[in-house]
């Protein structure tokens, strides 16, 4: 803002000056007025056939086996598939995943499975860092992720209570989501446990305060509230009220109902599994229903899976694989899934040949030359396999799929161009997706699919 022009102060500083209380701090992430002069002269161009109104990431932090999950190698031996040798057939021909996705494997029309993706990073922060944003590491820019790039894009056109940009329940992207955006297109993570009697989301469902006694306390404040109620018209006390009355629409009314998953059916939450990863589904697709455009779903506990890797897999396939696929039957039969986007993957994938040496012990390791990605719905057709692996998926044998490819055409689907100018702090030509060159590469956009 110019010098000589007088301050305009925004609803997000007047809440601050305020400190009401951390339910509002929440909101001070979306409710600004108007916008820096560099964020008003970035447009992005529309984009042909946008189909996505929301995005749900699930997140496998850790990186999860391909060769366990879907792109088996049973021919390989044991050395390669370890304990899980057998497959399952899907509904789809020709589509086999391993034998304990039963459910995942019912679904199979409704998503397509890319076994081809690489990078060749077995990091975990650099990793994220590329499958989340498409640009490669070490650079002096930091860039926002996918989410934080929905948040910015989006931040004309979404209205809704809950905050563009959701995790549940805690960001495990290992680096700055918001990159060089700043703060206000930080993801709002949710906190506490969907699967609890109550979801205590951080600054919306206080814990241990019920709705009556919050409702007492906000009656309290404002009949103490003598400074506002005097300077009632004053520009800095009506954005602060604005701000206020919206902080507790969120924490009272519509947005605290899109968290209260006591409102679903008993035998549906059952469906998606009374586990903290389906109830997490559960809220997404509520979430969605709020129009929220990007929430991103962090797989608890993780895939790391060094070592114990079997004994992880068989306490945690079974309830990804429960979650996600009633997540899709959902969104299917309540007719989001066609505007709805659904992808699912790690920062990388686990070794193909089994360790058996101390001290891991019959685990696998970091291994980003080939992993698979689940995506659905938004624009993307089910039933399909994108690209494959070599006999033992060690390397990717055809149509390689890399982060810019599969960001890019997430961004083509949900009407984001991916050639847009954010607006850097510094006025650097920083592109939402990296121009092509020896550090990025691309195999093109999942056009066989879209």
């Amino acid at each position: 803002m110019s010098r000589n022009k007088p301050e305009q102060i925004t609803r997000r500083e007047a809440l601050r000056r305020s400190v009401w209380g951390t339910a509002g701090l929440v909101l001070g992430s979306r409710i600004v007025v108007g916008e820096t002069r560099a964020a008003t002269q970035t447009s992005a161009k529309p984009i042909a056939k946008a189909k996505a109104k929301s995005v749900i990431q699930i997140f496998l932090w850790g990186g999860m086996s391909h060769n366990d999950t879907w792109d088996p190698k049973p021919e390989a031996g044991s050395d390669y598939m370890g304990e899980f040798g057998s497959v399952i057939e899907t509904n789809v021909k020709g589509i086999r995943l391993q034998a304990l996705w039963t459910n995942l494997a019912k679904q199979a029309d409704k998503y397509s499975i890319i076994r081809s993706m690489t990078h060749r990073n077995n990091g975990h922060e650099t990793a994220a860092y590329l499958m989340q944003t498409g640009h490669p590491p070490g650079e002096r820019v930091s860039y926002p992720s996918v989410g934080a790039v929905f948040a910015f894009s989006k931040r004309n056109e979404y209205k809704g209570m809950i905050p563009p940009y959701v995790v549940m329940l805690q960001a495990a992207g290992r680096f700055s989501e918001e990159g060089f955006l700043g703060p206000r297109y930080k993801p709002f993570s949710t906190g506490g446990d969907p699967n609890a009697s109550r979801f205590e989301v951080e600054g919306v469902v206080a814990k241990g305060i019920t709705d009556d006694r919050q409702k007492a306390r906000r009656e309290l404040l404002a009949k103490m509230d003598t400074l506002g109620s005097a300077a009632a018209a004053t520009p800095a006390v009506t954005a602060s009220e604005a701000a206020k009355k919206e902080a507790y629409e969120l924490i009272l009314g519509a947005g605290k109902d899109v968290f209260d998953l006591s409102k679903e059916k008993n035998e549906l939450r059952d469906k998606y599994g009374r586990h903290t990863f389906g109830q997490e589904c559960l809220a997404a697709r509520r979430m969605v229903e709020a129009g929220v455009p990007y929430i991103t779903i962090s797989f608890p506990g993780g895939w790391d899976t060094h070592s114990n890797h079997f004994a992880t897999m068989r306490r945690q396939v079974p309830m990804l694989d429960q979650g996600l696929a009633m997540l899709l039957q959902d969104l299917h039969d309540r007719g989001l899934l066609q505007n709805t986007l659904v992808w699912c993957t790690g920062e990388f994938g686990r070794g193909p040949k089994v360790d058996y040496q101390p001290p891991w012990n019959g685990g696998r390791n970091h291994y980003g030359n080939v992993f698979s990605v689940i995506v659905a719905g938004g624009g993307f057709k089910g039933g399909h396999v994108v690209g494959s692996s070599d006999d033992k998926g060690q390397e990717v044998k055809d149509r390689p799929v890399y982060p810019v490819d599969l960001l890019g055409s997430i961004y083509q689907l949900a009407g984001v161009d991916a050639n847009a100018k954010l607006p850097h702090p510094e006025g650097l030509d920083a592109r939402v997706l990296p121009a092509l060159s020896d550090k990025v590469k691309s195999g093109g956009l999942l056009t066989e699919i879209m």
